[in-house]
Protein backbone atom coordinates (compact mmCIF):
# COMPACT_ATOMS: atom_id res chain seq x y z
CA UNK A 1 0.00 0.00 0.00
CA UNK A 2 1.44 3.06 -0.78
CA UNK A 3 1.57 6.06 1.82
CA UNK A 4 0.47 9.34 0.47
CA UNK A 5 3.28 12.04 1.59
CA UNK A 6 2.69 14.14 4.45
CA UNK A 7 1.42 17.58 3.63
CA UNK A 8 3.60 20.46 4.77
CA UNK A 9 2.31 21.99 7.88
CA UNK A 10 0.61 25.56 7.41
CA UNK A 11 0.80 28.59 8.99
CA UNK A 12 -2.88 28.80 9.50
CA UNK A 13 -2.33 25.09 11.49
CA UNK A 14 0.39 27.13 13.89
CA UNK A 15 -1.82 29.94 14.69
CA UNK A 16 -4.71 27.22 15.57
CA UNK A 17 -1.59 25.30 17.92
CA UNK A 18 -0.61 28.84 19.59
CA UNK A 19 -4.17 30.09 19.79
CA UNK A 20 -3.62 33.14 17.80
CA UNK A 21 -4.26 34.94 14.49
CA UNK A 22 -2.34 33.73 11.53
CA UNK A 23 -0.86 37.34 11.05
CA UNK A 24 0.44 37.68 14.34
CA UNK A 25 2.69 33.91 13.65
CA UNK A 26 3.65 35.89 10.58
CA UNK A 27 4.49 38.92 12.45
CA UNK A 28 6.62 37.17 15.11
CA UNK A 29 8.55 34.72 12.30
CA UNK A 30 9.47 37.89 10.57
CA UNK A 31 10.40 39.64 13.50
CA UNK A 32 7.57 42.52 13.09
CA UNK A 33 5.17 44.14 15.04
CA UNK A 34 4.71 45.02 19.14
CA UNK A 35 4.27 41.14 20.30
CA UNK A 36 4.22 40.02 23.92
CA UNK A 37 6.83 37.88 25.15
CA UNK A 38 4.03 35.40 26.40
CA UNK A 39 2.68 35.52 22.73
CA UNK A 40 5.99 35.00 20.84
CA UNK A 41 6.84 32.45 22.96
CA UNK A 42 3.36 31.06 22.29
CA UNK A 43 4.08 30.88 18.80
CA UNK A 44 7.78 29.67 18.94
CA UNK A 45 6.46 26.83 20.92
CA UNK A 46 4.00 26.20 18.09
CA UNK A 47 6.55 26.48 15.46
CA UNK A 48 8.54 23.70 17.15
CA UNK A 49 6.25 21.07 18.25
CA UNK A 50 4.14 21.32 14.46
CA UNK A 51 8.06 21.27 13.04
CA UNK A 52 6.78 24.20 10.66
CA UNK A 53 8.86 25.48 7.76
CA UNK A 54 8.02 28.65 6.07
CA UNK A 55 6.84 28.34 2.38
CA UNK A 56 10.01 30.90 1.59
CA UNK A 57 12.66 28.81 2.86
CA UNK A 58 11.00 25.30 1.66
CA UNK A 59 11.24 26.93 -2.25
CA UNK A 60 14.30 28.64 -2.45
CA UNK A 61 17.07 29.88 0.20
CA UNK A 62 16.83 33.58 -1.10
CA UNK A 63 13.25 35.04 -1.02
CA UNK A 64 13.18 38.49 -2.94
CA UNK A 65 10.65 40.28 -1.09
CA UNK A 66 8.81 41.84 -4.22
CA UNK A 67 5.13 42.73 -5.10
CA UNK A 68 4.26 43.26 -8.77
CA UNK A 69 1.55 46.03 -10.01
CA UNK A 70 0.22 44.99 -13.51
CA UNK A 71 -1.16 48.05 -15.27
CA UNK A 72 -3.21 46.52 -18.09
CA UNK A 73 -4.82 48.14 -20.87
CA UNK A 74 -7.37 46.24 -22.83
CA UNK A 75 -8.94 48.70 -25.30
CA UNK A 76 -7.41 51.83 -23.97
CA UNK A 77 -10.33 54.11 -23.66
CA UNK A 78 -9.90 54.81 -19.72
CA UNK A 79 -6.46 53.33 -19.28
CA UNK A 80 -4.19 55.86 -21.09
CA UNK A 81 -2.62 59.14 -20.96
CA UNK A 82 -5.83 61.19 -19.43
CA UNK A 83 -6.08 58.52 -16.56
CA UNK A 84 -2.29 58.52 -15.68
CA UNK A 85 -2.63 60.60 -12.42
CA UNK A 86 -5.71 58.60 -11.35
CA UNK A 87 -3.32 55.84 -11.60
CA UNK A 88 -0.50 57.24 -10.27
CA UNK A 89 -2.28 57.97 -7.22
CA UNK A 90 -3.01 53.83 -7.07
CA UNK A 91 0.85 53.56 -7.47
CA UNK A 92 1.38 56.11 -4.88
CA UNK A 93 -0.53 54.63 -2.10
CA UNK A 94 0.96 51.00 -3.20
CA UNK A 95 4.38 52.72 -3.12
CA UNK A 96 4.00 53.77 0.36
CA UNK A 97 2.26 51.00 2.25
CA UNK A 98 4.91 48.16 0.18
CA UNK A 99 7.40 50.23 2.09
CA UNK A 100 5.97 50.34 5.22
CA UNK A 101 5.62 46.49 5.13
CA UNK A 102 9.63 45.54 3.63
CA UNK A 103 8.56 45.05 -0.40
CA UNK A 104 9.47 46.44 -3.18
CA UNK A 105 7.05 47.52 -5.86
CA UNK A 106 7.25 46.97 -9.78
CA UNK A 107 4.74 48.50 -11.76
CA UNK A 108 4.66 46.93 -14.91
CA UNK A 109 2.49 48.09 -18.40
CA UNK A 110 0.73 45.69 -20.65
CA UNK A 111 -1.03 46.34 -23.66
CA UNK A 112 -3.79 44.29 -25.26
CA UNK A 113 -1.46 41.32 -24.17
CA UNK A 114 -2.46 37.69 -24.15
CA UNK A 115 -3.51 37.44 -20.17
CA UNK A 116 -2.55 33.78 -20.79
CA UNK A 117 1.05 33.99 -21.48
CA UNK A 118 0.75 37.07 -19.19
CA UNK A 119 -0.14 34.97 -16.31
CA UNK A 120 2.27 31.83 -17.60
CA UNK A 121 5.45 34.39 -17.10
CA UNK A 122 4.82 34.92 -13.68
CA UNK A 123 5.04 31.13 -12.95
CA UNK A 124 8.72 30.85 -10.78
CA UNK A 125 9.59 34.77 -11.54
CA UNK A 126 10.85 36.67 -8.71
CA UNK A 127 7.27 38.23 -6.93
CA UNK A 128 5.74 37.28 -4.18
CA UNK A 129 1.97 38.78 -4.81
CA UNK A 130 0.63 41.18 -7.59
CA UNK A 131 -1.94 43.41 -7.98
CA UNK A 132 -4.33 43.93 -10.94
CA UNK A 133 -5.44 47.04 -11.87
CA UNK A 134 -9.11 45.47 -13.22
CA UNK A 135 -10.56 48.52 -14.81
CA UNK A 136 -10.76 47.79 -18.64
CA UNK A 137 -10.86 43.97 -17.78
CA UNK A 138 -13.66 41.64 -18.69
CA UNK A 139 -15.27 39.10 -16.56
CA UNK A 140 -13.92 36.47 -18.50
CA UNK A 141 -10.60 37.91 -18.23
CA UNK A 142 -10.77 37.64 -14.34
CA UNK A 143 -11.97 34.56 -14.66
CA UNK A 144 -8.99 33.66 -15.99
CA UNK A 145 -6.74 35.62 -13.52
CA UNK A 146 -9.03 33.52 -10.78
CA UNK A 147 -7.93 30.23 -12.47
CA UNK A 148 -4.21 30.41 -13.80
CA UNK A 149 -2.51 33.45 -11.75
CA UNK A 150 0.27 31.61 -10.41
CA UNK A 151 0.50 34.15 -7.00
CA UNK A 152 -1.59 35.79 -4.47
CA UNK A 153 -3.48 38.27 -6.23
CA UNK A 154 -5.27 41.43 -5.88
CA UNK A 155 -7.31 43.46 -8.12
CA UNK A 156 -8.18 47.12 -7.74
CA UNK A 157 -10.39 49.61 -9.40
CA UNK A 158 -12.80 46.98 -10.54
CA UNK A 159 -15.39 44.99 -8.81
CA UNK A 160 -17.71 41.78 -9.72
CA UNK A 161 -20.03 40.80 -6.86
CA UNK A 162 -20.73 37.17 -8.14
CA UNK A 163 -16.62 36.33 -8.50
CA UNK A 164 -14.65 35.02 -6.25
CA UNK A 165 -11.23 37.10 -5.80
CA UNK A 166 -9.83 39.47 -3.80
CA UNK A 167 -11.10 43.07 -4.98
CA UNK A 168 -10.74 46.50 -3.58
CA UNK A 169 -12.81 48.80 -5.58
CA UNK A 170 -14.60 52.48 -4.71
CA UNK A 171 -18.04 51.75 -3.11
CA UNK A 172 -19.79 53.24 -6.73
CA UNK A 173 -23.55 52.81 -4.65
CA UNK A 174 -22.52 55.51 -1.80
CA UNK A 175 -20.74 57.74 -4.33
CA UNK A 176 -23.07 57.91 -6.81
CA UNK A 177 -25.66 58.22 -3.78
CA UNK A 178 -23.98 61.06 -2.74
CA UNK A 179 -24.10 63.10 -6.02
CA UNK A 180 -27.59 62.83 -6.64
CA UNK A 181 -28.06 64.01 -2.84
CA UNK A 182 -25.99 67.21 -3.59
CA UNK A 183 -28.31 67.47 -6.74
CA UNK A 184 -31.54 66.73 -5.54
CA UNK A 185 -30.48 69.14 -2.57
CA UNK A 186 -30.50 72.31 -5.47
CA UNK A 187 -33.94 71.44 -6.14
CA UNK A 188 -33.31 69.11 -8.84
CA UNK A 189 -35.72 66.23 -10.36
CA UNK A 190 -34.88 66.23 -13.80
CA UNK A 191 -31.90 64.49 -13.65
CA UNK A 192 -29.88 62.52 -16.55
CA UNK A 193 -27.38 60.07 -16.62
CA UNK A 194 -24.18 60.44 -19.06
CA UNK A 195 -22.71 56.88 -19.08
CA UNK A 196 -20.17 54.72 -21.42
CA UNK A 197 -20.68 51.45 -23.19
CA UNK A 198 -16.60 50.44 -22.92
CA UNK A 199 -15.54 47.47 -21.17
CA UNK A 200 -15.07 49.03 -17.70
CA UNK A 201 -17.06 47.11 -14.75
CA UNK A 202 -17.25 50.70 -12.84
CA UNK A 203 -19.27 52.21 -15.74
CA UNK A 204 -22.07 49.65 -15.37
CA UNK A 205 -21.88 49.74 -11.82
CA UNK A 206 -22.36 53.69 -11.64
CA UNK A 207 -25.16 53.13 -14.15
CA UNK A 208 -27.32 50.59 -11.76
CA UNK A 209 -26.19 52.66 -8.79
CA UNK A 210 -27.41 55.95 -10.20
CA UNK A 211 -30.44 53.88 -10.98
CA UNK A 212 -30.99 52.98 -7.50
CA UNK A 213 -30.46 56.57 -5.94
CA UNK A 214 -32.92 58.20 -8.24
CA UNK A 215 -35.60 55.65 -7.23
CA UNK A 216 -34.54 56.24 -3.77
CA UNK A 217 -35.26 59.56 -4.48
CA UNK A 218 -38.31 59.41 -5.72
CA UNK A 219 -37.38 60.55 -9.42
CA UNK A 220 -39.13 59.71 -12.39
CA UNK A 221 -37.13 57.24 -14.48
CA UNK A 222 -36.80 58.32 -17.83
CA UNK A 223 -34.70 56.39 -20.86
CA UNK A 224 -34.42 59.92 -22.54
CA UNK A 225 -32.09 61.15 -20.16
CA UNK A 226 -29.45 58.25 -20.25
CA UNK A 227 -26.96 58.63 -22.38
CA UNK A 228 -24.23 56.26 -23.28
CA UNK A 229 -21.33 57.17 -25.33
CA UNK A 230 -17.70 56.58 -25.84
CA UNK A 231 -15.42 57.65 -22.98
CA UNK A 232 -13.09 59.29 -24.60
CA UNK A 233 -13.07 63.06 -24.61
CA UNK A 234 -13.63 63.66 -28.26
CA UNK A 235 -15.40 60.03 -28.33
CA UNK A 236 -18.00 61.92 -25.61
CA UNK A 237 -18.11 65.13 -27.09
CA UNK A 238 -19.00 63.69 -31.11
CA UNK A 239 -21.34 61.21 -29.43
CA UNK A 240 -23.41 63.36 -26.83
CA UNK A 241 -23.21 65.92 -29.51
CA UNK A 242 -25.73 63.36 -31.78
CA UNK A 243 -27.57 62.19 -28.83
CA UNK A 244 -28.73 65.41 -27.07
CA UNK A 245 -30.29 66.58 -30.67
CA UNK A 246 -32.98 64.03 -30.43
CA UNK A 247 -34.41 63.70 -26.81
CA UNK A 248 -35.67 66.04 -24.01
CA UNK A 249 -32.78 67.82 -22.10
CA UNK A 250 -32.78 67.33 -18.13
CA UNK A 251 -32.05 69.82 -15.99
CA UNK A 252 -29.02 68.31 -14.51
CA UNK A 253 -26.70 65.32 -15.55
CA UNK A 254 -24.36 62.88 -13.55
CA UNK A 255 -21.22 61.99 -15.61
CA UNK A 256 -19.48 58.53 -15.23
CA UNK A 257 -16.27 60.07 -14.98
CA UNK A 258 -14.56 63.61 -15.55
CA UNK A 259 -13.40 62.60 -19.26
CA UNK A 260 -16.97 61.85 -19.90
CA UNK A 261 -18.26 65.46 -18.58
CA UNK A 262 -15.94 67.57 -20.22
CA UNK A 263 -17.08 65.91 -23.53
CA UNK A 264 -20.98 66.37 -22.51
CA UNK A 265 -19.91 70.00 -21.66
CA UNK A 266 -17.92 70.66 -24.85
CA UNK A 267 -21.35 69.09 -26.09
CA UNK A 268 -23.71 71.11 -24.51
CA UNK A 269 -21.68 74.64 -25.59
CA UNK A 270 -22.04 73.85 -29.29
CA UNK A 271 -25.88 73.42 -29.01
CA UNK A 272 -26.32 76.91 -27.20
CA UNK A 273 -26.64 75.72 -23.92
CA UNK A 274 -25.11 77.27 -20.57
CA UNK A 275 -23.43 75.15 -17.66
CA UNK A 276 -24.43 75.88 -15.04
CA UNK A 277 -26.76 78.25 -15.87
CA UNK A 278 -29.13 75.98 -17.90
CA UNK A 279 -27.61 73.00 -17.09
CA UNK A 280 -25.72 71.60 -14.33
CA UNK A 281 -23.21 69.12 -14.57
CA UNK A 282 -21.48 66.54 -11.88
CA UNK A 283 -18.18 64.44 -13.06
CA UNK A 284 -16.44 61.35 -10.99
CA UNK A 285 -12.78 60.77 -10.14
CA UNK A 286 -11.80 64.42 -9.43
CA UNK A 287 -9.26 64.77 -12.34
CA UNK A 288 -6.68 67.67 -11.80
CA UNK A 289 -8.44 68.88 -14.55
CA UNK A 290 -11.26 69.41 -12.90
CA UNK A 291 -10.50 72.57 -10.27
CA UNK A 292 -9.11 74.13 -13.67
CA UNK A 293 -11.82 73.27 -16.16
CA UNK A 294 -14.59 75.97 -17.20
CA UNK A 295 -16.53 75.99 -15.06
CA UNK A 296 -14.40 73.99 -12.62
CA UNK A 297 -16.25 70.10 -12.30
CA UNK A 298 -18.06 69.53 -9.52
CA UNK A 299 -16.90 65.81 -8.94
CA UNK A 300 -16.50 62.80 -6.92
CA UNK A 301 -13.32 62.17 -5.19
CA UNK A 302 -12.34 58.78 -5.06
CA UNK A 303 -9.26 57.59 -2.55
CA UNK A 304 -7.17 56.18 -5.09
CA UNK A 305 -4.02 56.41 -2.52
CA UNK A 306 -6.17 54.51 0.33
CA UNK A 307 -7.37 52.09 -2.02
CA UNK A 308 -3.45 51.05 -3.26
CA UNK A 309 -2.55 51.16 -0.03
CA UNK A 310 -5.30 48.74 1.01
CA UNK A 311 -4.60 46.60 -1.76
CA UNK A 312 -1.37 46.47 -0.32
CA UNK A 313 -2.12 45.29 2.95
CA UNK A 314 -4.60 42.54 1.81
CA UNK A 315 -1.63 41.36 -0.37
CA UNK A 316 0.79 41.29 2.61
CA UNK A 317 -2.06 39.04 4.33
CA UNK A 318 -2.16 36.77 1.52
CA UNK A 319 1.06 36.05 1.54
CA UNK A 320 1.80 35.81 5.19
CA UNK A 321 -1.40 33.21 5.65
CA UNK A 322 0.67 30.79 3.29
CA UNK A 323 -2.71 29.33 1.55
CA UNK A 324 -4.30 29.96 -1.98
CA UNK A 325 -7.36 28.57 -1.43
CA UNK A 326 -8.78 31.04 1.59
CA UNK A 327 -12.19 32.97 1.08
CA UNK A 328 -11.84 36.31 -1.02
CA UNK A 329 -11.80 39.36 0.55
CA UNK A 330 -13.86 42.53 -1.15
CA UNK A 331 -13.20 45.85 0.09
CA UNK A 332 -14.93 48.50 -1.12
CA UNK A 333 -13.76 52.31 0.10
CA UNK A 334 -16.11 55.79 0.39
CA UNK A 335 -14.68 59.37 -0.90
CA UNK A 336 -16.45 62.54 -0.98
CA UNK A 337 -18.07 65.08 -3.54
CA UNK A 338 -15.75 67.97 -4.37
CA UNK A 339 -18.17 70.98 -4.75
CA UNK A 340 -17.72 72.98 -7.50
CA UNK A 341 -18.97 75.47 -9.94
CA UNK A 342 -20.92 73.56 -12.34
CA UNK A 343 -24.02 73.17 -10.46
CA UNK A 344 -26.22 75.61 -9.62
CA UNK A 345 -29.59 75.86 -7.89
CA UNK A 346 -32.72 74.53 -10.00
CA UNK A 347 -34.49 77.28 -11.72
CA UNK A 348 -37.19 76.59 -14.04
CA UNK A 349 -35.52 76.90 -18.12
CA UNK A 350 -37.53 79.65 -19.69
Amino acid sequence: MEIEPKKPVTLREVAGHAGVSAATVSLVLNDKGDISEATRARVLEAVEALNYTPRSNRARTEVTNTIRFLKIARHGQTVNRDHNHFISDYIDGMSFEALRRDYALQVVSYEQESLHQLLSSLDGSEPRGIVVLGTELSREDIETIIERAPLPTVLIDTYHPFLKANFVDMDNDQLVYDALSHLVSRGFRKIGYVGSYSEVMNFRLRQTAFRNAAAAFGLQSEDAQELSVKSTLDGAYEEALTQLGDRPLADAYFCANDIIAFGFVRALRELGHRVPEDVSVVGFDNLPTSSVFDPPLTSVDVPKARIGAMAIRLLDDLIATDERDQSPVKVLMTGELVVRDSVADFKPRR
